[in-house]
Formats: C-alpha cells, structure tokens, sequence
C-alpha cells in the first residue's frame, strides 16, 4: 500500500537548521507559495528538530520557529539532539555542556551574545560559570517553547523524528534516546518500521528518498541548502533554499 497523509492534509517538513535564519525565512516563503496552488484544506508545518547551534544565528531560528504561524497552517516542532544538548547545558550539566561546546555550541551562545573565550577553562567550575551566563540570557518564552518540544510526530503512514528509529522496536516503545541520536544502524536498515520515517540528523548531498525513510538534512549550516520536503496525499516533493 502507498503511504499517505490524512485525508486533505498537506505536510511540509523542514530538516536540520542549525541556525541559519537566512535559509528559513526563504524556505517559508517558497512553502507559502506552494500551498497557495494545492487544494488541501489543511496544512501543517514539522520542524525535524536541531534549530540550533552551528549556525550564526541560533536565537532568531528559535524565535521564527515559536512565533512563524500563517493562516490556515498548523505547526509542530520537534526535539533535536542539539535542543537537547541546549536543554541540558541550561540545566548545568557539565559533561552535556562541554560536549555541546565542541559540536555548535559556541555559535549557538554567541546568538545570545555570549563570548565562549579561547582560554576558558574547560574544568566543572568553568563551565558552570558558562551554564549560569547563558541560562540567565535565554529568554524565557524561548526556553518554554525547546522544553515542550516532543520527540516524535505521527500522521497517516508517516513517521516524523529528528534521528530515526531503532529496527525491530514498535513505533510507540521507542527509546527516547534513539529518536534523537541514533545513526548507522538506522540508516543501514532496510526493514519496515511500521510507517515511513521522516527525519534530519544525518547529512546526505540530495535528500534521501526510500522506501522506508526519507532523508532531509542536507547540512545547512555550511552547505546553504535546506530542505523541505512535502508529503500531499500519496506524493513527495521537495522545495530546497540554496545560498552559495
């Protein structure tokens, strides 16, 4: 059977932003003009997660993901591993923070103006010190918006995660972990996993389109293309933002 959306339902779905506000705001305006020729009744837009780090501009992709809502559109927005680094980093948790340092991290600060200096000290007071900076500079709508972001989003045959899924575990008994960060063993799967998985996470140069996931983080952040993908009824299209 072809996997579809709901009834009259259109999806767009957006991959790895990773703060590049430039690519999203373009993106929303090309998924503006696409759902304005389709018959759908009902639209709905799903973040895959990972708004931030890396990029320039982690603080105004968070904001335009909370706030960007047109008329007739539904939203969701989806946990990230880097959301999740963030979350945690908020909440003081060395060993999270410095790993989110090394991987985006820093960028990601800077966005809320804070300077990660080249000799700070990468001990637990040091970086404590830098959890307490930025979780006084976060505002607060921002971070009520990352921690009620879910992990996961059903609708129809389509499954919609940031990393994917574990072969062999029911959609619904899904380690939460997994759903964020896993890699190899996912994308090396060719088995059927109780609906297609729609996800970010991984890199690839063109999105991936198989017969039981589709790929769409075409690495943004130094690529200067994101991708959306659209599911309507049976069919698959892509809208892509390039900035060379």
């Amino acid at each position: 059977m072809t996997p579809r959306t709901p009834a009259d339902v259109v999806i767009y779905a957006i991959g790895d932003i990773h703060g590049r506000l430039d690519l999203l705001d373009e993106l929303h305006r090309r998924i503006l003009a696409d759902a304005a020729v389709r018959p759908a009744r009902q639209r709905r837009l799903i973040y895959l997660g990972d708004l931030v780090s890396r990029g320039p501009d982690s603080r105004g992709v968070v904001e335009r993901a909370r706030t960007w809502q047109p008329a007739g559109f539904e939203r969701v927005a989806l946990r990230g591993n880097h959301e999740d680094l963030l979350l945690r980093t908020h909440a003081g948790e060395f060993a999270a923070a410095r790993h989110w340092l090394d991987f985006g991290g820093i960028e990601a600060m800077a966005s809320y103006g804070i300077t990660v200096s080249d000799d700070l000290s990468r001990d637990e007071a040091g970086i404590g010190e830098l959890c307490h900076r930025f979780a006084a500079a976060m505002p607060f709508e921002q971070m009520e918006f990352l921690e009620s972001l879910p992990l996961s989003h059903r609708a129809g045959d389509f499954f919609f995660v940031h990393g994917g899924v574990r072969p062999g575990v029911a959609l619904d008994q899904q380690n939460p972990r997994d759903l964020i960060w896993i890699r190899k063993t996912f994308l090396n799967s060719d088995a059927e996993h109780g609906a297609v998985v729609v996800h970010g996470h991984c890199i690839s140069r063109e999105p991936e389109d198989r017969r039981n996931r589709i790929g769409i983080d075409t690495g943004a952040y130094h690529s200067g293309v994101l991708t959306c993908v659209v599911l309507d009824g049976a069919e698959r299209d892509f809208l892509q933002t390039r900035v060379v």
